[in-house]
């Protein structure tokens, strides 16, 4: 496994962060244990979670379910690196949720605990808070760290602009601001090229891509179209949307004699602003399915049929529309 610097800081990361998302409710505890120990051996050692995940408001199934299983010692906190997020409601009051600092502070104590941890190392704002000003925000998370509470800072979901708004805030301060955008970025969905990349590159900060996998669109869709979360109305819906261009991909991936998921996990790692996409496995079957995608070397030729196959928004902006 290969570990890059994430973002302008002295940090290494994996090349794939392990997603957490479906521990509690699509994993259960002892199967997530035993995805988290297969990451380990494979070298993985960027984990993402969230205090909302688990499925129950306010509980964080998924942080409890991390914690425990850090709990059990044998250098496993050692050996990774943490990271949650802050935004989304964990309460029923009108402060349990956002980014004000009133919340920001409330809920690291809360992650921590349930964690089971001193500290996290990377605090990722979940979405951008357009009521909070960006003064409150920083003065927050600089107290957070500066109390040994939380390394880095990074974003999820945020606009070009509102990575350069955050940025310049922070500098403003002095302060080191944003390490990492975490933001939706797969074959199917490539807006992020436009203008967060761009700024992600300009800034220093590390891109991790969620949904690499379109929700499974990209992972054999047409082969696989009555199974799991390819069952569900929505999902059918996209698979019909993009039928034609599914039919090509197929093919395409039948051709190159590599399954379709890894194809489109090997082509994330091919993008230079990338430097983990995050991977779900609710098996350690599929964590260790993920990581031939590591092994596929994608050449020019190749890499141009897939962007026929799937085009992006012709670069970054304003070049991708004007000149």
């Amino acid at each position: 496994m290969d570990h890059l610097h994430l973002g302008r800081t002295g940090l290494k990361v994996s090349r794939f962060c392990l997603g957490t998302m479906n521990f509690g409710q699509h994993a259960d505890e002892p199967t997530s244990w035993a995805i988290m120990d297969r990451a380990l051996e494979l070298g993985l050692n960027f984990f993402d979670t969230a205090n909302v995940y688990g499925g129950v408001r306010g509980e964080g199934i998924t942080e409890q379910i991390i914690g425990r299983w850090l709990a059990q010692g044998g250098g496993r906190r050692e050996r990774i690196v943490l990271a949650t997020k802050v935004y989304g409601i964990m309460g029923d009051g009108p402060n349990d949720r956002r980014l004000s600092a009133h919340h920001i502070m409330r809920a690291c104590e809360g992650s921590l605990k349930r964690l089971g941890v001193e500290t996290i190392d990377l605090y990722q704002m979940h979405h951008v808070d357009r009521l909070t000003p960006w003064a409150e925000i920083w003065q927050a998370m600089d107290i957070l760290v500066q109390q040994g509470k939380v390394r880095y800072v990074g974003s999820s979901n945020f606009a070009g602009w509102h990575i350069v708004q955050g940025q310049e805030a922070a500098v403003r301060r002095g302060s080191l601001g944003l390490v990492s955008e975490q933001s939706k970025y797969h074959l199917a969905c490539r807006h992020v090229e436009l203008e967060v990349l761009p700024a992600c590159g300009a800034y220093g900060l590390g891109v991790i891509p969620w949904s690499p996998l379109a929700g499974g669109m990209l992972g054999g869709a047409l082969a696989k179209a009555a199974e799991g979360r390819r069952a569900t109305e929505g999902q059918q819906n996209e698979i019909a949307r993009h039928h034609p261009q599914l039919e090509r991909w197929e093919a395409l991936c039948t051709r190159l004699g590599q399954p379709p998921a890894n194809v489109a996990l090997s082509w994330l790692l091919h993008q230079p602003a990338v430097t983990a996409p995050i991977i779900g496995p609710r098996t350690v079957r599929q964590l260790d399915d993920c990581q031939r995608a590591l092994e596929i070397a994608l050449d020019a030729e190749t890499l141009g049929e897939i962007d026929a196959i799937w085009p992006g928004p012709g670069g970054q902006a304003p070049e991708a529309y004007a000149w």
